[in-house]
C-alpha cells in the first residue's frame, strides 16, 4: 500500500534538495511551529542568518522567541525586522512588527478604553 507523502515530508524533500531556498525553509519553520516550536525556530534563525532580506521571517521569528521565553531576543529580531520591511518598501509588514514590539514593550494601548 502507498501512502502520499505528508506535506512535512514532502517539504524535507524539496529542502534536501535545494537548503538554500528560503520559501522552503519558511515553510517548515511553519510546519514545526505548533508541534516542535524549538525545531521552527532552529528554520526561522537560518532564515534570520542566511536570508535577512525576507521579510515574512521577522515577525514569526518574534513571536517563537516570545514563546520560548526570550523576550530579549525578539525585540532584537523586531527592531531588525522593522529596518529590513521598511528598507524593502514592505510597510504592511513592518506595520505588524511594530504592533508586535509595542505588545512587547508593554506599549500597546489600543485595547484600553
Amino acid at each position: 500500500m502507498e501512502t502520499t507523502p505528508s506535506r512535512l515530508q514532502q517539504l524535507l524533500a524539496f529542502y534536501q534538495d535545494d537548503p538554500a531556498d528560503p520559501f522552503t525553509i519558511y515553510a517548515l519553520a511553519t510546519e514545526y511551529r505548533t508541534t516542535e516550536p524549538v525545531r521552527a525556530m532552529e528554520y526561522y534563525q537560518k532564515l534570520l542568518d542566511e536570508h535577512p532580506e525576507y521579510v515574512g521571517t521577522y515577525y514569526h521569528a518574534g513571536k517563537m522567541l516570545q514563546q520560548l521565553g526570550k523576550p530579549d531576543e525578539a525585540e532584537k529580531v523586531y527592531r531588525t525586522g522593522l529596518t529590513v520591511a521598511r528598507r524593502a518598501g514592505q510597510l504592511h509588514a513592518a506595520s505588524e512588527i511594530q504592533q508586535a514590539l509595542n505588545q512587547l514593550l508593554g506599549l500597546d494601548y489600543e485595547d484600553e478604553d
